[in-house]
């Protein structure tokens, strides 16, 4: 039995780094926002906040798929024991709002950059011609931004 309670504790210490980690994105989204409203940009600076919050989007992803492993394990006992782990159950669902905060967030953030980064980036089109590694600044940019989802729906629906 105290191997669950543990799987419990586990599963609320994912959802700390995950807000953890979810600060530093939005952070970084600032950092990136500043780069953009720069008169003149700076591809290098760009392409260095970009490749950091794709390293984020990676992290974020394990954290995602090492709760979703460690919540199948103890699902079954969360739903029938719910009077022992109301505590934990009622923190993270108190994480959970968080989190899908800071994703909304985040997400209105990546909205405000990507018109600001269109913007540069037919600006530079226009100054510099197709340049391979300013395409590729764009094309990470792009990526990294569609990679971001919310938290899986099949936590919520458990918790009701």
């Amino acid at each position: 039995m105290a191997m669950n309670q543990s799987g419990a504790q586990i599963l609320l210490q994912s959802l700390e780094k995950k807000t953890q980690l979810l600060d530093k994105m939005i952070e970084q989204n600032s950092v990136q926002e500043e780069i953009l409203k720069q008169e003149e940009l700076d591809m290098d600076v760009f392409d260095e906040a970009i490749n950091k919050q794709g390293t984020y989007l990676e992290e974020l992803d394990r954290l995602d798929q090492g709760f979703e492993a460690v919540y199948d394990r103890v699902r079954e006992e969360l739903l029938q024991d719910k009077s022992r782990y109301r505590a934990e159950i009622a923190r993270m669902k108190e994480l959970i709002q968080q989190i899908t905060d800071k994703i909304v967030t985040i997400n209105a953030g990546n909205m405000r950059n990507k018109t600001l980064a269109e913007n540069q980036f037919k600006k530079k089109r226009i100054s510099i011609g197709a340049g391979s590694s300013k395409n590729k600044a764009a094309r990470n940019y792009y990526n990294n931004m569609n990679n971001l989802n919310f938290v899986s729906p099949q936590f919520y629906d458990s918790k009701k």
